[in-house]
């Protein structure tokens, strides 16, 4: 692709990198509540390794997709990638093993 179809083609990458971003976000968010939550009445939760590993991996993808956001292209595109990259790593990590 090259011109106009290459830009249109990282902006929806982008679009979608941000949407798993903020996805992963909202687990991290979410693993790590639950883990208070299973704490403070006295039952287990995640984990403090997979609260752990779950708030570096939302740190990582917001600043891959800060990086995405904000540069042009192969920088961008590398962005999107470790977007995708960091997340499907936790969800194997973290949730399929």
């Amino acid at each position: 692709m090259t011109g106009a179809g290459a830009g249109a083609g990282l902006r929806f990458l982008r679009g979608i990198s941000g949407v798993v971003t903020a996805g992963l976000v909202v687990l991290a968010i979410g693993v790590a509540v639950t883990q208070y939550l299973g704490h403070s009445r006295g039952f287990p939760g995640p984990g403090g390794l997979s609260v752990g590993a779950h708030i570096a991996a939302a740190v990582v993808a917001v600043v891959a997709q800060r990086i995405a956001d904000h540069r042009r292209g192969f920088s961008a595109f590398v962005g999107a990638l470790v977007v995708f990259v960091v997340t499907g790593l936790v969800l194997w990590t973290q949730w399929w093993q």
